[in-house]
This record gives C-alpha cells, structure tokens and sequence, in this order.
C-alpha cells in the first residue's frame, strides 16, 4: 500500500470510452461534443429515522455540490419498514431530487440485508457501501474516499480508530473487530466496518457471491482488489439512539465469524483431538498401575463429576458452533430473497 497502483480503469473506459480527469467529464461513447460524469453510489439504510433523514441527505449533498461538483450522485435510501414518517419524508426528499432513490421493504429483514440490497440497486462508476443516516461515519471523508479511487484503488475502506462511545462498548467492537480479522481467511483489517467505497468492478464480483446473508464488510476484502485505509473518528450518535439491540449485534459478530472462518470448527476438532488423546493417556497410566498392583480405591467421585458437567458444557457449545454453521448452511440452499420491496421510487 506504500506505492500507489496504477491509476483505476472506469468500466467506461474497459469498454472503450475515454477516461475523465478527476472531476472531469467525458464524451458518451468516445463522441465529441458530449458530456458525461463519473457516477458516485451511496446507500443509507433507514428504520425510524425521521429524526434525522434531512440533515444526512442535506450533508452529502453539500459535500458533493462545494467539493465533488464533477460527480454525478446518486443516494439510495433503503427503508426497513419504519413505522414513522421516514419513507414520507423520504418521498418529499426523492420528489425534489431525481439522485435520490428510494426502496421501501416490505418488513424489517435486518440491517445487513437491507444494506446490501441497497448497494446491488445501485449503479455508479463506485459506491460507497454505508452511508449511516446517524452520520456516526462522517459524510466529510467523502471526498478523500473518491480521491484514492481516482489514484486507482479499487476498495477505499474507513479505519474507526476512535470511537465516541462508553468504554465497555468500544473495547468490546475492538476485540471483536481483532479477533475477526485473525481469524478469517480474508485479510481484513480490524476496526473496518461498512463505510466503504468499492469500484464497479469490486460490487460486480460481490454480486458472483449471491449470498442471502451477506457479511458485507469482508466480502471487498474476499474479492481481493487494491485497497487503502483512511483513519477517522466513529462520532457520537445526533438522534435518537441506536436499533441494533443486543441480540441483533450478537446475531451480526456470529454471521462475521462463521461466514469467512473455518477456526470455530477447527477448533472444536483439535479441542476434542486433545481431550479424547488425555483420556486415553490417563486410562493407559490407571492399567499400568492396576498391573503394578496398586490399589485405585473409588477416591475422586466429585472430579468425575465436575469433568463430567465440564466435558458436557464443552459438547454442548460445540454442537452450538455446529448448529450455527448448519443454519447458515440452511438459510443459503433456501434461496430466498434478500429482501421482499414494497415499492421503488425514482430507480
């Protein structure tokens, strides 16, 4: 990552058109005389967020009006079936400003399928993958995002390196975010979440995936493009507090760890490997005893009975890691739809 790679090939110019400078415009179909902008994605997944809509669609907007002037945008809003004003306010955004798509599910299908939903819709040159509606990831990186995408990286990830939030809660995300990226096959940055800005090519390999229950931050790093990280500081959230209740962030860590790990499994195989090599080891020490003529009296009764609750409680959460990756398994032969949408508005 130290040298820049070679400067990114649009899927215009893959298909033969000229490429513009950054900002700049290009002829339709390498005719003169025409103009053309470079299309920038981004998806906001919403549920209840009318608190705070307007001020996230107003930020990106100003953020492409005053420094990406030459960029077309488009903004996709995935609503998950909110039961406030979010999806009317969301078609007064989307009557005013034809860049602004909206989908509106059916119910709530959880925020990671609503997301990459959301991003499979969109149809720029790039897109960024997670644009918050809280705007805890800032809209102001926007444009050192699509700088490097212009320098030729093909993923342009966001590191939290500081997160305004209680203690117990960011040493929690940052051991979940270490231990993820050691034990995935992937190389996955720790402490990258879904703010992401990936090349057309990168979202057209992530669609070959055809995944029903997308991790979506590790699947860029799983095609395996050039990529740069870019610092910044994970903001306190303005309105309202936060949807993701516990169960769904115990729900999301376990998808992360079994979708790109095989370590759980291994684990519970090297874990029995050795328990089953010692019992066999202590029952070839009690035989040899028992040939040397020493007494082994019935001593020990409330060992036998904490190995046994102890061997039990390691079976039981074993046969817990099986489970989750037989439900992944499960839910990915299914082939059901990521979402169900009600209605699309300005696609």
């Amino acid at each position: 990552m130290a040298t820049p790679p070679p400067a990114r090939q649009s899927p215009r110019a893959a298909a033969g058109c000229p490429t513009p400078p950054a900002g700049g415009v290009i002829p339709p179909d390498g005719r003169p005389g025409g103009l053309m902008r470079k299309k920038i994605s981004l998806v906001t997944p919403c549920y209840n967020e009318e608190a705070g809509i307007r001020e996230c669609y107003a930020a990106v907007k100003e953020i492409f009006d005053r420094e990406l002037p030459g960029y077309e945008r488009e903004h996709i809003f995935c609503d998950n079936a909110s039961s406030d004003r979010t999806v009317e306010i969301l078609k007064e955004i989307a009557a005013e400003d034809p860049s602004v798509k909206v989908i509106v599910n059916a119910r709530n299908f959880g925020v990671l399928r609503n997301t990459y939903n959301g991003v499979l819709a969109s149809t720029g040159d790039a897109t960024i993958l997670f644009m918050p509606a809280d705007l805890q990831d800032p809209p102001s990186l926007i444009p050192t995002f699509v700088k490097h995408w212009e320098d030729g990286y093909e993923i342009v990830f966001g590191i939290r390196a500081r997160r305004e939030e209680p203690f117990l809660s960011r040493t929690a995300r940052h051991m979940y975010y270490k231990m993820i990226s050691r034990m995935s096959y992937v190389d996955y940055p720790a402490d990258v979440g879904d703010y992401q800005l990936v090349d057309r090519k990168v979202l057209d390999a992530m669609k070959q995936f055809e995944d029903v229950q997308p991790f979506m931050r590790m699947m860029p790093f799983e095609c395996g493009f050039r990529s740069i990280g870019v610092p910044y500081t994970w903001l306190a959230r303005k309105h309202g507090i936060s949807r993701n209740r516990l169960s769904s962030l115990i729900d999301q860590g376990l998808l992360g760890a079994i979708s790109f790990s095989t370590v759980p499994l291994r684990t519970a195989f090297f874990f029995g490997l050795i328990i089953s090599s010692l019992s066999f080891a202590y029952a070839f020490v009690v035989f040899l005893l028992k040939l040397a003529g020493f007494d082994i009296g019935p001593h020990g009764i409330p060992t036998i009975v904490i190995g046994l609750f102890f061997f039990g409680g390691v079976q039981l959460f074993f046969l817990g890691v099986l489970g989750e990756y037989i439900v992944a398994i499960y839910n990915q032969v299914r082939r059901r739809p990521i979402v169900v949408e009600r209605e699309r508005i300005n696609f």
